[in-house]
């Protein structure tokens, strides 16, 4: 199971194995990096976007899942959703990289 701080790429993929459904994975990438590939079932809302479209575009009481271009750019979306209210936030240590290393589903160009 996903702890409330850090998502592990091995934990997040049993997660979408085992079809568990209270989760959102959020790549804050910019829109051209993420059509040319990204986690499977990530929804796109860029860093820059992130404040303003977080309460619309996501459910509070989710898990999210944030992961970015790096690590440092994960951290601080995980810093802005937490500004806007949301709890239960993680990012994806290693991000794309990471889950591809590992064999996670991926799509895009």
């Amino acid at each position: 199971m996903m702890s409330n701080l850090v998502a592990d790429v091995n934990d997040l993929k049993l997660c979408l194995e085992w079809g568990q459904p209270a989760f959102t994975i959020v790549d804050v990438r910019d829109r051209f990096t993420y059509n040319h590939g990204h986690i499977t079932g990530a929804i796109s809302i860029p860093v820059d976007d992130l404040y303003a479209r977080a309460t619309s575009s996501l459910h509070q009481e989710r898990q999210i899942c944030v992961y970015g271009e790096t690590d440092i750019q994960a951290t601080t979306a995980v810093k802005i959703l937490q500004a806007a209210g949301f709890k239960n936030v993680s990012e994806i240590p290693g991000g794309l990289a990471a889950w591809k290393k590992i064999g996670g589903a991926t799509e895009g160009v």
